[in-house]
């Protein structure tokens, strides 16, 4: 592979994580309740697979919905989002965007669930939002068939729900994710 052939396959993941990082909608208030829609379509979709979630995420001093879209070229992984932490009630709007590097091709659209088990934890989140990780997978979903979805994934001060919307992915990747605060929506 070329140095330019690198370059415009490290510019299209960027501006596929960039492009990602925005809900749809003129206004704030728009986008905002598009958060909202999301936040409530993908609380219900964890609900319906894993339902221990819903008293999970009752009983946390807060917790974290997020879309997120992934591309994965050969050696150079990247995706964006949006989401909304909430914490009794309270919304605070944000975005995310990831970059790595690891083996893989695909592209994949996902929802996250974080549900914090303390006060700590959903603070550093909101205020630092910062997430390293290794990932490895294998999912395959069209429209309603197949799919990939399960129990929480412990982390620490955190559990982890996902649930793939769309895509076909294999990749192994090392990668960091950074959550941070929409400006405009806050």
């Amino acid at each position: 592979m070329s140095v330019r052939n690198l370059i415009c396959i490290l510019l299209g993941c960027f501006l596929l994580a960039v492009a990602g990082c925005t809900a749809t909608g003129t206004t704030s208030a728009d986008k905002r309740a598009t958060i909202e829609q999301m936040h409530n379509q993908v609380l219900r979709d964890i609900y319906a697979v894993s339902p221990g979630a819903r008293s999970h995420v009752a009983e946390s001093p807060g917790y974290a919905v997020f879309s997120n879209t992934q591309l994965k070229l050969f050696l150079v992984a990247a995706g964006g989002g949006f989401g909304v932490a909430k914490s009794a009630g309270r919304p605070t709007y944000m975005k995310m965007g990831e970059a790595g590097v690891g083996l893989g091709l695909g592209v994949k659209d996902f929802r996250a669930l974080f549900v914090f088990h303390t006060p700590k934890a959903y603070r550093d989140f909101v205020e630092k939002g910062f997430v390293f990780s290794a990932e490895a997978d294998a999912a395959a979903k069209a429209s309603y068939t197949g799919g990939q979805a399960g129990g929480g994934i412990p982390l620490g001060d955190m559990t982890l729900y996902q649930v793939t919307d769309t895509g076909l992915a294999l990749q192994a990747t090392l990668k960091g994710t950074k959550f941070w605060r929409d400006n405009e929506l806050n």
